[in-house]
C-alpha cells in the first residue's frame, strides 16, 4: 500500500496546469445554454411568452395547447445547441440531484424516425420512484412518482442534455424532493410579506425571497485522494495525523491562488456561466487547499438550483484538471471546515430590498418591520431552524472553532441594538405629536448613517444582519440550500402573517394609525424576542450557560437537532403554511435519521477496514524489523547491547501498547456497530450510533495517529496531510 502513496505523489508532482482557452466577456457567453427569457422571446408564440411569464410570475397553470407550442420551441431550441436527449432534473430525498434522460427520438408507424418531444413529455413524466427516500410515504415495491415542469427556474443544455427543472411528487401527491415544500414556502412568504409591504407601498404585487449562497470547498489532486480509501468512500479523512503546519500563519486566506487551481477555476466559472449561473467572486480561504466561490444574488428557486447544479459542475470540470472537490464540511481534522452561508433577503417586484433602509421614515419604519419580524420568526423556531442544517458531517463542523456554534443567535451589531432598545419604549397605544416626530427623526430616520458604519463583523454568530440582509452561516458545504431556507422562508412568512393580524386588529378596534400600530406591536416583538439577540463569542462556555439561561436549544447532534420536526408546534406551522403535510414532515425526519445512520456506519466500517488491512499490520510490519534489530543489537554486543537498544525497544513497546489499545477499541466499535444495527425504532438506532458508535471514531483515530508518527516514513500506507494539503 506504501507504493500506492509513493506512486499517486510522484504522479502528482508532475501535473501542470492545463491550458484553458480565454472565456470572453462574461456578458456575452452569460447564460447561452439557457432557455431564458431572451431565448423564449424568440421561439414562442406571443400567448405562449405571456402564459409562461404568468406561470412565474404569477403560479398561474400552462394548459397543454401552450406546453406543446412550449415543448416544440424547446426541443428546437435544444437541438441546435447539441441537444440529443432531455432529462426531468429533480431533487429527491438524496440531498443531490436526479435525472433519467430519453432521447428526442420515436418511430412512425411506417419505420421512419423523427425527433419527438411534446406537451406531455415537457409537463409530467413517470420515473421509477421506487428506490428514493421515502421515510415510508410509499413501499419499495410501488414505483410510481411523477415529475412536473416547474416554469420558474428555465431549462438549459448541458453537455448533450436538456435539462428541465422539475417538483418530484409520490403517486398520491406527496412531495418526495427538496424543491417542492421549497416553492410552497416562497409562495407563503410571497402572500404574506406581500400583504405587510403594502401598508408601505400600495403598488407591491409580489415578494420574492432571496438567496446568495457561499460555496467553500477543498481541491485535493485526484491521484492523492484515490489513494486513500476514506476519502474515496466518505469523502473525509477518518484517521491522519496533523501537518507541522497548518492554517497557523494564515499565508492561505487570500493569498495568490496556485496555477493549478486558478485553471481550475477559469474553465468552472465558463461552464458556470453559459448555464445562466452568476459566479462573481473566487478567493483561497483559510485551510491549506480551501477555496471559495460565491454568485450575484437570486430568487431564492433559482439560487438553489444553480447551487446543486455548480457542484456537480465542479466535479466533472475538477476531474479533467486531476483535482477532487472534497465538499464534505470536516474532511481534515485539526483545520478549518466548510460551509455554504446563505444570504437571504426579500424584494418586491417595485424594486425595493426589504431588509435595506430608504431614504424617509417611512422607508426606515418599513425595514424595521421586516427585519424585526424576522428576528422574532428565529426566537420562535430557533430549534427548527437548527434543524435544517443537521446533518452527520455538518456535526463536525457546528461548534468548532471556525463554524457557528449549535445555538442560534443573531448578531445585529451595538447601533442597531441601541435602535430596538429605543423603540422598545414606544408609548402604548397612540403616540404624541412629539413622540412621532423624535422616533421618525432621530430613531428610525437615523438608521441608513447607522447602517454605514454597523460595527465589526461576527463571525461566529450564527445568523447575522450584514448591513442589508440575514447572513445563516450554519449551513454545511454539502447541504442542498432547499433545506434551511424552506424553514426560514416558512417561519418568517407565519411570523409576518401573525404581525398583519395584530396591526389590523389595532388599527380596527384600537382606532390608532398605521404607523402607530406597527410601533405598538414591533416594541412587544423587541421585547419578546432579546433573548435571541447576541453580539459575544459564541464558543465561549460563559455563552453556553447563558444560552441555557435564556432558554435557548443546544442540540449538538443530528438525531436531537431533528426531533423537533415532529412536534406539536412544527406541525402546526407546516401546515397552517401549506409547506408540508403531518405525512410530508414525519417521512422527512425518518429520511434525515435513516441518513445519519448510514453515514455513520459507513464511516464506521471503512475505519475498521482501514485499522485492520493497513494500519495495523503497517506497525507489526516496522515492529517485526525493529525487534530484528535489537535482537542483532543482542547478539553482536551480548549484553552492552542494552544501553544500545533502549530507544529501539521503546518504539517497540510505544506500537504495541498502541496497537492492543487499538484492536480492543476497534473491537469495541463493531460490537457497538451490531447492537445498534439491532435496534428497530429509527429515532433510538440513530441516537445509539450517535451515543454508543461515533464516540469510538476520535479514539481509534487517535491511537492510528499516533502509530502513523511510530512507524517508518516509507512503509505508511496512507497519503499524509502534509501531502493531501500542501502539494499543488
Amino acid at each position: 500500500m506504501s507504493r500506492l502513496r509513493f506512486d499517486a505523489i510522484l504522479e502528482s508532482q508532475k501535473r501542470t496546469p492545463l491550458a484553458v482557452e480565454d472565456a470572453g466577456r462574461r456578458s456575452e457567453i452569460f447564460a447561452s445554454n439557457v432557455f431564458n427569457d431572451e431565448r423564449m422571446l424568440q421561439y414562442l408564440t406571443k400567448d405562449a411568452l405571456d402564459s409562461v411569464r404568468n406561470a412565474i410570475f404569477s403560479g398561474s397553470k400552462i394548459n397543454r395547447k401552450i406546453a406543446d407550442q412550449v415543448a416544440e420551441a424547446m426541443k428546437g431550441w435544444a437541438i441546435t445547441m447539441g441537444a440529443t436527449h432531455y432529462t426531468h432534473w429533480f431533487q429527491p430525498l438524496t440531498g443531490a440531484t436526479a435525472e433519467k434522460h430519453d432521447a428526442f427520438f420515436d418511430l412512425l408507424d411506417d419505420g421512419r424516425a423523427l425527433e419527438k418531444f411534446g406537451g406531455a413529455q415537457l409537463v409530467q413524466q413517470e420515473p421509477d420512484a421506487s428506490s428514493f427516500p421515502s421515510g415510508g410515504i410509499r413501499n419499495t415495491f410501488e414505483a410510481r412518482g411523477y415529475t412536473a415542469w416547474d416554469p420558474t427556474s428555465p431549462a438549459f443544455v448541458y453537455g448533450t442534455t436538456l435539462c428541465i427543472p422539475t417538483v418530484f411528487v409520490s403517486y398520491t401527491g406527496e412531495a418526495l424532493d427538496n424543491k417542492t415544500p421549497l416553492l410552497r414556502a416562497l409562495n407563503a412568504i410571497d402572500e404574506a410579506a406581500t400583504g405587510v409591504a403594502k401598508y408601505f407601498d400600495k403598488n407591491v404585487v409580489k415578494v420574492s425571497a432571496t438567496l446568495g449562497w457561499e460555496q467553500e470547498y477543498f481541491l485535493i489532486d485526484r491521484a492523492l485522494a484515490n489513494s486513500r480509501t476514506d476519502i474515496s468512500l466518505t469523502g473525509r479523512t477518518l484517521i491522519g495525523n496533523a501537518a507541522a503546519k497548518g492554517q497557523q500563519l494564515d499565508d492561505h486566506y487570500f493569498g495568490v491562488i496556485p496555477n493549478r487551481a486558478i485553471a481550475f477555476m477559469k474553465e468552472l466559472e465558463r461552464e458556470c456561466l453559459v448555464l445562466g449561473i452568476p459566479v462573481k467572486t473566487r478567493h483561497n480561504e483559510v485551510a491549506p487547499n480551501q477555496f471559495e466561490l460565491a454568485p450575484v444574488f437570486e430568487e431564492a428557486n433559482l439560487a438553489v438550483d444553480h447551487n446543486l447544479l455548480l457542484m456537480d459542475v465542479m466535479d466533472k470540470v475538477a476531474a479533467k484538471h486531476n483535482f477532487k472537490v472534497l465538499f464534505h464540511e470536516k474532511p481534515f481534522e485539526g483545520i478549518n471546515g466548510s460551509g455554504k452561508h446563505n444570504n437571504w433577503s426579500l424584494t418586491t417586484d417595485t424594486g425595493v430590498n426589504l431588509l435595506s433602509p430608504g431614504s424617509t421614515p417611512m422607508k426606515n419604519l418599513q425595514f424595521l418591520t421586516f427585519f424585526v419580524n424576522t428576528i422574532k420568526a428565529v426566537d420562535n423556531y430557533e430549534e427548527l431552524l437548527r434543524s435544517s442544517i443537521a446533518s452527520a458531517s455538518n456535526d463536525h463542523r457546528l461548534g468548532a472553532n471556525e463554524a457557528p456554534p449549535a445555538i442560534i443567535s443573531i448578531f445585529i451589531g451595538t447601533q442597531l441594538g441601541n435602535v430596538l432598545d429605543e423603540l422598545e419604549g414606544v408609548t402604548k397605544g397612540k403616540l404624541s405629536p412629539e413622540e412621532k416626530t423624535e422616533l421618525k427623526l432621530n430613531v428610525v430616520g437615523k438608521i441608513p448613517e447607522i447602517l454605514l458604519d454597523n460595527t465589526d463583523r461576527n463571525r461566529t454568530s450564527p445568523f447575522a444582519f450584514t448591513g442589508n440582509k440575514f447572513e445563516m452561516r450554519g449551513v454545511g458545504s454539502k447541504t442542498n440550500c432547499a433545506k434551511p431556507m424552506t424553514i426560514l422562508n416558512t417561519i418568517v412568512a407565519k411570523q409576518l402573517r401573525d404581525f398583519k393580524k395584530e396591526v389590523d386588529a389595532l388599527i380596527d378596534k384600537k382606532s390608532l394609525k398605521k404607523d402607530e400600530a406597527v410601533f405598538n406591536v414591533l416594541r412587544e416583538y423587541i421585547k419578546t424576542s432579546k433573548r435571541i439577540r447576541f453580539d459575544g463569542d459564541g464558543y465561549s462556555m460563559d455563552w453556553e450557560k447563558e444560552a441555557k439561561r435564556r432558554k435557548l436549544s443546544n442540540n449538538k447532534n443530528t438525531p436531537d437537532a431533528l426531533k423537533v420536526l415532529t412536534s406539536a408546534d412544527s406541525i402546526s406551522l407546516f401546515q397552517a403554511t401549506g409547506v408540508l403535510s403531518e405525512t410530508e414532515i414525519k417521512a422527512r425526519q425518518e429520511v434525515e435519521l435513516e441518513a445519519y445512520i448510514m453515514h455513520v456506519q459507513i464511516e464506521g466500517r471503512v475505519l475498521i477496514d482501514m485499522v485492520y488491512n493497513q494500519v495495523i499490520p503497517t506497525a507489526v510490519e516496522y515492529q517485526s524489523r525493529l525487534i530484528k534489530n535489537v535482537l542483532g543489537l543482542k547478539e553482536i554486543y551480548g549484553a552492552a547491547h542494552k544501553g544500545l537498544s533502549d530507544t529501539t525497544a521503546s518504539i517497540i513497546e510505544n506500537i504495541g501498547e498502541n496497537m492492543a489499545e487499538l484492536k480492543k477499541k476497534t473491537d469495541a466499535m463493531r460490537a457497538a456497530i451490531t447492537r445498534a444495527d439491532k435496534q428497530a425504532d429509527t429515532h433510538k438506532k440513530a441516537s445509539t450510533y450517535c451515543d454508543s458508535v461515533f464516540p469510538y471514531f476520535l479514539e481509534i483515530r487517535g491511537h492510528c495517529d499516533n502509530l502513523e508518527q511510530l512507524v517508518d516514513d516509507q512503509l505508511w500506507p496512507l497519503t499524509k496531510y502534509r501531502e493531501l494539503l500542501f502539494i499543488k
